[in-house]
């Protein structure tokens, strides 16, 4: 590696981004801790929609879908989780479920609710648990008909029939969200087992494995300080905001909260993007005079498009078992995790289309095309050609993971960066990794999406 002379100024702007970086991203992670982990909310839903479409499964079935009772498995994990800590739905919940007949737990935890419809509630369980042959009329809890699964456990608590609103058709489209919640991982677990079982084996048979091609450009390592640290973190995360918030905030007084927060997001990513992709098209326009979207510099190699694309879904296939395996792991070793994205939770309880469309465009198509211009396009190649192919990976993967600026997400995220940048370097395709990238996301946000009931 020939090191060239660097200006003290140059030398000077990656130094301050390097200490204001660190600061960030020391925050960012320490704050992650204070995140609570979307995996409870996750699983919550599930356990809803298989109540829900209990009547639509066949007999001979339920004992795959069903280990334990839906409602007795949401009481017992809420259970055990800190009364306090709960939302007021998940508090009002578990009151409900609970078997405990004393009025006097009711009249203690009235005044953890401000909504007043759920005070009317505790109310009339309050009176249930005083006689329990009360039976008010159903009529006074048509205002909890948009939440489905509280109206039904609301029919449970009170016996009356809730089959007007839990109907046959749309019990059986819950069916189907349950079978597609359970089988879509399953049958990815599966196939990108076999896909990885398969490369393995080509590999050792060949006793090496086959790599295309890397183009890096003619960059040093602190333009990728620069670049990462001034351009991603430093004018990015730190500067843009202040302009992407101000802009939603001054347009979006008369608007929802959800499409409000949903614009932000997607704005927010937008004005993140501008300040890299600016300092890379800079960066390539100083080392070849002009810059030509015709000329494709960072190899995306779109053609041929059916090559890239059926690349992409392999390594999306092929990373995938890794992935939830490093999870599982994790989730083994500790217990309750906090730090999941903030946005696996805006999507989780959205109910505007519109905010979704947004979200939707945010993470499958904004995020994996700027994000893999940066760390697999301009990152991995650098790093590559200094350090060789292997330390290139793990380094790319390792500031990928971090960028991220989640704790508990680190270990799948850096498996999911090693498997995005094999499958950059295997294909020799840049636009083989977006859409791989796009992929993991789209799936995500599909889940998340089925989730909600």
């Amino acid at each position: 590696m020939i090191l060239k002379k660097v200006s003290k100024s140059k030398l000077t702007l990656a130094f301050i981004s390097i200490v204001i970086t660190f600061f960030v991203w020391q925050q960012g992670l320490r704050d992650s801790l204070n995140r609570p982990s979307v995996s409870f909310d996750i699983s919550q839903k599930e356990q809803e929609i298989a109540e829900l479409s209990v009547q639509s499964i066949p007999v001979d079935l339920k004992k795959f879908f069903f280990i334990n009772d839906p409602v007795d498995q949401i009481n017992k994990s809420l259970s055990e989780v800190s009364f306090e800590e709960l939302t007021e739905r998940n508090k009002l919940i578990r009151v409900i479920s609970s078997e405990s007949n004393d009025p006097m737990i009711y009249k203690n935890i009235s005044k953890d609710f401000k909504n007043k419809n759920y005070i009317f509630l505790i109310d009339e369980i309050e009176k249930k648990s005083n006689n329990n042959s009360y039976k008010p009329n159903s009529n006074k809890f048509d205002l909890f008909k948009d939440d489905r699964f509280l109206y039904h456990l609301l029919s449970r608590k009170f016996d009356f029939d809730d089959s007007s609103l839990i109907t046959k058709s749309f019990s059986s489209k819950m069916f189907l969200k349950i079978l597609a919640i359970r089988l879509i991982p399953l049958l990815s677990v599966l196939i990108g087992s076999i896909l990885a079982l398969k490369i393995l084996w080509t590999t050792i048979s060949l006793k090496k494995f086959v790599w295309q091609e890397i183009k890096s450009l003619d960059l040093e390592l602190i333009d990728m300080v620069l670049l990462i640290a001034g351009g991603f973190v430093v004018l990015g995360e730190v500067v843009s905001p202040l302009f992407s918030i101000s802009l939603v905030e001054l347009f979006s007084k008369n608007i929802s909260n959800e499409l409000s927060q949903s614009l932000k997001i997607f704005f927010g990513y937008l004005f993140m993007a501008i300040p890299p992709l600016g300092i890379v098209y800079f960066q390539i326009k100083s080392l070849n005079g002009e810059f030509t979207f015709k000329k494709d510099y960072l190899q995306f190699n779109i053609l041929p498009i059916k090559y890239a694309i059926i690349q992409g879904i392999k390594g999306w296939l092929t990373i995938v078992p890794f992935v939830l395996l490093i999870s599982l792991i994790m989730n083994s070793l500790i217990d309750n995790q906090n730090g999941s994205n903030p946005l696996l939770e805006i999507v989780l309880n959205n109910n505007n289309y519109l905010s979704f469309f947004l979200l939707f465009v945010t993470t499958t198509l904004l995020a994996p095309l700027f994000e893999e211009i940066i760390f697999r396009g301009i990152l991995l190649p650098t790093l590559s050609r200094d350090f060789g192919v292997i330390s290139g990976i793990i380094i790319s993967a390792f500031i990928f993971a971090l960028a991220h600026l989640s704790l508990g997400e680190m270990p799948p995220l850096f498996i999911l960066g090693i498997g995005l940048a094999i499958t950059r370097i295997a294909s020799g395709s840049l636009f083989s990794s977006v859409i791989m990238h796009s992929l993991w996301n789209g799936f995500t946000f599909l889940n998340l999406f089925l989730l909600r009931t």
